[in-house]
């Protein structure tokens, strides 16, 4: 007599003929087959690499209690068979020390197998990023992203991300597996090359470091809605093409910065454009007769970049104007209530103290505006002011100041240097006041003096003592003030001080130390560290300030130092090797001479 658990214990070699009709026609039902878990083996391409441990435990105690409630999908191997699907529910099965599984065998084609596998696996909640992109990147093989998306519920913003993503290399992807590593950090370290994401992480070193890997993105890529030239133009240099649809755009790789912003990821061709355009840019003023001035002040006109630009215009033929040189008029922007607001957002003001600034602000407007529309009375003409690094350029109306010459008219002497004698009622008594206001600021100057004698002569300097808020202000402060020119001051610390124009100086610096945050401090020294270098005779090798700022830089810039060192070492080795060679022939000579 045969019971029924025997019964079902020996189904698994039965084969059911059942069929059901579909569209009139009789079809096969997809047969439930226990098999015996030694004959089933897992699929060595299966995209599939990580299992939760504690998942695993977790679904093999609900299978010893309720069986295995989903069927594995199996595909005929020999006398073996290869899972298809259901690895998950294959490995708890094995921890719950089943004997058999139950199955549906199924016939599959040539790389069918793998896309089956891929889908199911990315229909899952719980799929790791980088196998998830791998796995993608596979399918873009065979269909577009938007397929692709629609196939697995998800945005063609997403699929293009997890595209980028599986171009990390196997480095950064470890980072990415254990939680260290974010996945849009990922996909932005998976906008370079592999060569230059290899830099990247031997320049990081061991350890992972977020910020650092940011900082070394924001040094590799470029805003293009700052770009000096024309981000659509398909001619500015031919074989790079527009910007706009250009594969290293981050615009065109996902939105990775952010919807629709346009992003350059490739320096060398950006740098190109940068410079072709400063080019056209001098073309421009020649053929149409306008001024060109750049945003150079002649306190530092002798700085060394400065000098470079200021002897490019020279060499075009054009005649060189500073800041100093020149009176500019620019098209004045209409303020609005919304950049009000902004500007004040750090001030406790009320609704109808904005509005009372909003007023001023557009009373300013309109007379710079009227001033504006007048200047080509006034002698202005047409010209172009850039910034003499980015070469972002505006047109503004120019006006060349005329070097004062002595005048030979008399003149009343200036107040001050009358005697009070000599002065009216009126004047003795701004005289008076005048010498008053000297008189205590000359005290003022003896106090501080005495002030700063007296901590010179105290141990202070030797205080074990971590810095205070306000030494590390005040430090902040002197170096700004002493150290950072006009248009370091404009590029890098444009809000230092913020809107503090009808402060008092005593003000200034209670609002600075108000809102005061480390970060400044270290951007200042940062700064100091690339301004207080030497050049000339002085390098990396024989100086104890260039050596030291040279080994604290390659922890930032280690691949774009080891390139310029790469590229010395190659004019070093071309030349040497000349030398060799003269040297030879001088050495023989002598020899023949000695002969």
């Amino acid at each position: 007599m045969t019971t029924k658990a025997s019964t079902t214990r020996k189904r698994r070699s039965t084969t059911t003929t059942a069929k059901k009709e579909v569209n009139g026609k009789k079809v096969p039902v997809l047969q439930i087959e226990n098999i015996p878990i030694g004959k089933i083996k897992p699929d060595p391409k299966q995209p599939r690499k990580t299992f939760d441990e504690k998942q695993l435990q977790q679904l093999s105690d609900s299978i010893k209690e309720f069986g295995v409630l989903q069927p594995i999908t199996v595909r005929k191997s020999g006398k073996d068979f290869i899972i298809v699907m259901g690895e998950r529910r294959f490995r708890a099965s094995k921890i719950a020390r089943k004997n058999t599984i139950p199955s549906i065998v199924r016939t599959y084609e040539n790389d069918e197998v793998l896309e089956v596998q891929i889908i199911e696996n990315l229909q899952r909640k719980d799929v790791e990023p980088t196998e998830e992109a791998e796995a993608i990147a596979y399918l873009s093989d065979k269909y577009q992203p938007s397929e692709i998306a629609k196939r697995l519920g998800r945005t063609d913003n997403f699929i293009r991300q997890r595209l980028k993503l599986a171009g990390l290399i196997d480095g950064f992807k470890h980072f990415v597996r254990n939680g260290e590593m974010t996945i849009s950090l990922g996909v932005g370290v998976a906008l370079f090359e592999p060569e230059e994401q290899q830099m990247m992480l031997e320049t990081m070193g061991e350890d992972f470091n977020a910020h650092q890997i940011n900082r070394m993105i924001n040094n590799r890529t470029y805003d293009l809605e700052k770009a000096p030239f024309d981000v659509a133009d398909k001619t500015l240099v031919v074989k790079a093409g527009s910007c706009v649809e250009c594969p290293f755009n981050a615009a065109n790789q996902g939105n990775l910065f952010g919807e629709g912003k346009m992003v350059c990821t490739k320096s060398p061709c950006f740098e190109t454009k940068k410079t072709k355009s400063f080019l056209n840019l001098i073309e421009k003023s020649k053929k149409k007769n306008l001024l060109l001035i750049p945003e150079i002040r002649q306190y530092w006109a002798d700085e060394e970049k400065n000098q470079l630009v200021i002897s490019q215009l020279e060499n075009n033929g054009l005649k060189v104007y500073l800041l100093d040189d020149v009176e500019i008029i620019e098209n004045p922007i209409e303020p609005t209530m919304d950049a009000i607001k902004i500007e004040y957002q750090h001030y406790d003001y009320s609704q109808d103290e904005l509005k009372a600034e909003f007023k001023e602000a557009i009373q300013q407007y309109k007379e710079e505006l009227k001033t504006y529309c007048s200047a080509e009375k006034n002698g202005f003409v047409n010209g172009i002011v850039f910034h003499p690094e980015t070469y972002q350029n505006k047109n503004v109306f120019i006006k060349v100041i005329e070097k004062l010459k002595n005048d030979s008219s008399e003149y009343s002497a200036p107040l001050a240097n009358r005697k009070m004698a000599d002065c009216t009622p009126e004047e003795q008594i701004i005289k008076i006041n005048e010498r008053e206001i000297r008189k205590r600021q000359i005290e003022n100057n003896k106090q501080f003096e005495e002030v700063v004698q007296m901590i010179r002569e105290t141990d202070y300097i030797d205080t074990k003592k971590t810095l205070s808020v306000d030494e590390m202000v005040a430090f902040s402060i002197s170096l700004f003030e002493n150290n950072v020119d006009y248009m370091s001051r404009q590029k890098c610390f444009s809000g230092f001080f913020a809107k503090t124009s009808k402060m008092s100086r005593v003000e200034i610096v209670e609002h600075f130390k108000k809102n005061f945050k480390k970060e400044i401090f270290h951007k200042l020294i940062r700064y100091m560290l690339t301004k207080q270098v030497h050049f000339s005779e002085s390098n990396h090798n024989n100086n104890l300030t260039n050596i030291s700022f040279y080994y604290a830089m390659q922890g930032y810039y280690k691949s774009k130092i080891a390139d310029i060192e790469k590229s010395y070492a190659e004019k070093r080795n071309k030349r040497e090797a000349r030398l060799k060679e003269r040297i030879a022939v001088l050495e023989k000579k002598i020899q023949e001479l000695k002969d």
